[in-house]
C-alpha cells in the first residue's frame, strides 16, 4: 500500500508548500493515458511534461497525501549534479537538464547554482574559508557543480505547471494496489467516494521510500528518515566567520557525516542521523519526538554549537525529518516496474539517497519522453534482487 504519512510525526521544515490544484477538473476518462503515483518532485515534473509534449493524452497524479508530503517538501534543498554513485553511462548534465525544465515550465524557486563545497578532515584547500571544530578539522576539500533551491517553491512551482497544462493533480488520492491488466487498473484505498479504481495505459511509480511493495523494490533498498535542523537567522557577520558568506551547501566527505546550507533569511539548515522505523520498513510509524530521534536532535545541536565560537549560542527553530532511500549500489532506481518488463508500461522512479533535487526532476521529464517513445531507459537504473 502506499503510505500516507502523518506528518506531524515528522516535525515541520521551514518552508511553504503553496498549492491550490483547479478547483473544477475535468472529470477523469474511463481510461487514462497516463497515471503518475506520487505528487513529489519526480511525479510532478513528469506529469507536467507529458502535458507538455503530448497535450492531447490525459495525465493524472495520484498523491496520498498532498504534493510534497513525502522526500520533496522536506528535503533541504541542496541541488547536486551527479547520483549518489557519482556519474552514470548515459547520464549527462544533471543541472543543466533541471534549469532547462525549470525555465521551460516557468517555476521559480530561489535557484542558485553557484557550486558547493565537500569538506573534510583531510587535504583542505588553501584557501578554504570553512575551518571548524568536528572530530578533527573540518575545511573545504574540493568545489563541485550544486546549488541550492527552495523546495516548497519547487514542489509549489511543479503542482501550478502541472495543473496549469491540464494534469488532473489528485491529493489525498492513496493508491493501494495495482493489478497489471493488459490496462493496469490502479486500486484506491482513499479518494473520491464511489470510484476505487482506475484503468491507465501507462503509468510512472515515483513514490520513493513510501512504497516498496507497489514498486516492486523490498529487495536491495533501505528507507530510512533523515533528519535536520534549523538555526535562528544569523547576522553577515557570523557567516563571515563561520565561512558561509557565498551561502554554497556543503556536506562531508568522511564520517561522521554532516550536510547544510544557509536559507534565504541567513539562517542555516544542518542534517545528520538517519532513524529506522522501528518494527518494519513503514516510515510511517517513526515520530521524531521518541527517544532516538530525540537524542540524535540534541546531538546534532551541541555539535553544531560546537563547529565554531560564533555558533556557540545559536538559537535551533526547526527540527524535521524526511524519507530517503538508498540501495546497495547507491545507484537511483529508473527502469520498467518487474511487472511491466514485456509490455514496457510502467516506470519506477527513486532511491536518490539524498541526491534527488535535480535528478528526480531530471529523470521525471526522462521518464514521460520514455513513455512517449521519444527515448530509451538506461541500463544503470534496474532494480536489484
Amino acid at each position: 500500500m502506499c503510505a500516507t504519512p502523518k506528518l506531524h510525526n515528522w516535525g515541520s521544515p521551514p518552508w511553504q508548500i503553496d498549492f491550490t490544484a483547479t478547483s473544477k477538473p475535468a472529470p477523469l476518462p474511463n481510461v487514462l493515458d497516463f497515471a503518475v503515483i506520487g505528487g513529489g518532485f519526480t511525479g510532478l515534473a513528469a506529469a507536467a511534461w507529458l502535458r507538455k509534449i503530448a497535450p492531447d493524452k490525459s495525465v493524472a497524479v495520484f498523491e496520498a497525501w498532498t504534493v510534497g508530503a513525502g522526500a520533496s517538501g522536506r528535503t533541504g534543498g541542496m541541488a547536486l549534479a551527479e547520483s549518489a554513485a557519482g556519474d552514470l553511462p548515459g547520464l549527462g548534465d544533471v543541472l543543466a537538464g533541471f534549469s532547462e525544465i525549470l525555465d521551460e515550465l516557468g517555476v521559480e524557486c530561489d535557484r542558485h547554482l553557484h557550486g558547493a563545497w565537500e569538506v573534510g578532515r583531510d587535504k583542505a584547500l588553501p584557501d578554504s574559508s570553512i575551518s571548524w571544530n568536528d572530530s578533527g578539522t573540518l575545511r573545504v576539500t574540493k568545489e563541485i557543480p550544486g546549488g541550492t533551491i527552495d523546495p516548497g517553491k519547487l514542489v509549489s512551482g511543479l503542482a501550478r505547471s502541472a495543473d496549469r497544462l491540464g494534469a488532473h493533480i489528485l491529493e489525498n488520492h492513496s493508491v493501494a494496489n495495482i493489478r497489471w491488466n493488459d490496462a493496469p487498473e490502479i486500486e484506491l484505498a482513499t479518494g473520491a467516494p464511489g470510484r476505487k479504481k482506475i484503468s491507465a495505459r501507462q503509468i510512472i511509480i515515483a513514490t520513493n521510500a513510501l512504497s516498496l511493495g507497489l514498486s516492486g523494490l523490498q529487495r536491495g533498498s533501505h528507507p530510512r528518515l533523515t533528519l535536520a535542523i534549523a538555526t535562528e537567522p544569523v547576522s553577515e557577520e557570523q557567516l563571515e566567520k563561520i565561512g558561509l558568506a557565498q551561502r554554497k551547501p556543503f556536506y562531508t566527505t568522511d564520517l561522521p557525516y554532516l550536510w547544510g546550507r544557509v536559507l534565504r533569511d541567513n539562517s542555516i539548515i544542518f542534517g545528520a542521523g538517519l532513524v529506522q522505523s522501528p518494527d518494519s520498513d513503514d516510515l510511517d510509524g517513526v515520530d521524531i519526538s521518541t527517544a532516538e530521534p530525540s537524542r540524535i536532535f540534541a546531538a546534532l545541536e551541541e555539535r553544531v554549537r560546537g563547529l565554531h565560537l560564533a555558533l556557540a549560542s545559536v538559537r535551533f527553530t526547526h527540527r524535521w525529518g524526511g524519507p530517503i532511500m538508498f540501495r546497495d549500489s547507491w545507484k537511483p532506481v529508473f527502469a520498467w516496474h518487474p511487472r511491466a518488463i514485456k509490455k514496457k508500461n510502467a516506470i519506477v522512479i527513486g532511491a536518490f539517497a539524498g541526491h534527488g533535487v535535480a535528478l528526480s526532476s531530471y529523470l521525471g521529464r526522462w521518464a514521460a519522453e520514455a513513455l512517449t517513445g521519444r527515448r530509451e531507459l538506461p541500463e544503470w537504473g534496474e532494480a536489484e534482487g
